[in-house]
C-alpha cells in the first residue's frame, strides 16, 4: 500500500489569506499546506478520501493518472469542494465515478452539484456513481475499507482503516467502541488542529493522549492550523514515533 499525502492543513489552509504570522511567511514547503486529502494506492487499485477545493492542484502534483473511486468523511466544503474536477477522470476513463459516504454527505453533493444529477445534463459534467455506506465494512474496487465513527463536534465523521492503515480528520471526540477498531494498526493519521483547545478539532496534546492509548507503532498529524506553529519547531518536539504529515509525503506499507 502505497499512501500520498494530498493536503495536510485545515479549512483555511496555510499561507492563510492576509496572514502574517510566523507559519503563513515561512519559506519552509513543509509549512505550505493544501486542504487535507490522502491518495490511496493498493493492490492495483487507486482512490482518495476527499477532494477539497485544492483536488485539481493536488493531482497534477501527484501525478495521478487513474482513480477508481472517491471516498468521503463527511460533507463539509474543505472535503468536497474540488469534486467538478472528477470530469476528468471520467472522460479519460468512460466511467461514472463511484462516490462512497454517508447518505447525508451523498445528498449535500446531490445539492451542490445539482447540474451533474439533472435530467438535462450539460455536455461534459462529471458523472457519479453513488454509494450509500453505514458504520459497517464495506468494499472500494474490491479494498475492503472499516469506516470508524468520530464526532467533529456534534457531525459525525467517518475515519478509515484499509489493512493497516487508519486515517482520521476533523475529530475531536472517539468512542471506546470506535477505537477498538483503531487497535493494532501500524499506522495511525489522526487530526490535530493547534494546541490550544478547541470545539471540533482534537489538540496536540488530546492527539498525543490518544495516540499512547492506542500504542500505535507510527502515528502522523494533520489538518493542521497555522496556529499549531511551524513544522521544523513542532516536528523537533514529538515523541520519535509520532511525526507532522506534509504535503507529498508519501508511506509504503
Amino acid at each position: 500500500m502505497r499512501i500520498t499525502f494530498l493536503g495536510t492543513g485545515t479549512s483555511q489552509g496555510i499561507p492563510v489569506i492576509a496572514c502574517d504570522c510566523v507559519v503563513c511567511r515561512s519559506n519552509d514547503q513543509h509549512d505550505k499546506r493544501l486542504r487535507t486529502s490522502v491518495w490511496i494506492q493498493v493492490h492495483g487499485k487507486s482512490f482518495v478520501i476527499d477532494t477539497g477545493p485544492d483536488f485539481r492542484q493536488q493531482m497534477l502534483r501527484a501525478n495521478v493518472h487513474s482513480l477508481d473511486a472517491a471516498v468521503f468523511t463527511h460533507q463539509h466544503k474543505d472535503h468536497t469542494a474540488g469534486l467538478d474536477d472528477i470530469r476528468a477522470f471520467n472522460h479519460r476513463q468512460q466511467m461514472d465515478m463511484p462516490l462512497y459516504g454517508r447518505l447525508e454527505v451523498l445528498n449535500q453533493i446531490k445539492t451542490e452539484f445539482a447540474y451533474a444529477f439533472s435530467e438535462k445534463r450539460y455536455p461534459g459534467v462529471p458523472h457519479f456513481e453513488l454509494h450509500p455506506i453505514e458504520n459497517e465494512p464495506f468494499e472500494v474496487a474490491g479494498i475492503k475499507v472499516i469506516p470508524i465513527e468520530v464526532m467533529h463536534h456534534k457531525l459525525p465523521v467517518y475515519g478509515y482503516r484499509i489493512g493497516d492503515f487508519t486515517y482520521i480528520t476533523d475529530a475531536n471526540y472517539i468512542s471506546e467502541e470506535e477505537q477498538e477498531k483503531i487497535k493494532g494498526s501500524q499506522v495511525l493519521v489522526l487530526d490535530t488542529l493547534q494546541k490550544e483547545p478547541h470545539l471540533s478539532h482534537f489538540t496536540l496534546a488530546q492527539a498525543l493522549d490518544l495516540i499512547d492509548k492506542l500504542n500505535v507503532p507510527q502515528a502522523y498529524l494533520t489538518h493542521i492550523s497555522h496556529k499549531l506553529g511551524l513544522h521544523a519547531v513542532v516536528e523537533s518536539e514529538l515523541p520519535p514515533h509520532v511525526h507532522l504529515a506534509y504535503d507529498g509525503l508519501v508511506l509504503d506499507l
